[in-house]
């Protein structure tokens, strides 16, 4: 059994998720109550884009 199963989220727990493409790279983030994004995961193959800063999980895109 996954995770999911047996642990499962109330569907509107993941309904401000979302994955957007931010400067050329994939982000998973949530959108806050005043329409600003805050970064969950950053989704990239490049080892680079992980040593910089604004990529960093928990930062609010401007």
């Amino acid at each position: 059994m996954s995770e999911a199963e047996i642990f499962p989220q109330p569907p509107d727990s993941l309904a401000g998720r979302h994955v957007i493409s931010y400067e050329g790279r994939s982000l998973y983030v949530e959108e806050k109550d005043d329409g600003s994004y805050q970064l969950l995961q950053l989704m990239s193959t490049d080892p680079q884009d992980f040593l910089d800063e604004k990529f960093t999980p928990g930062n609010i895109l401007p």
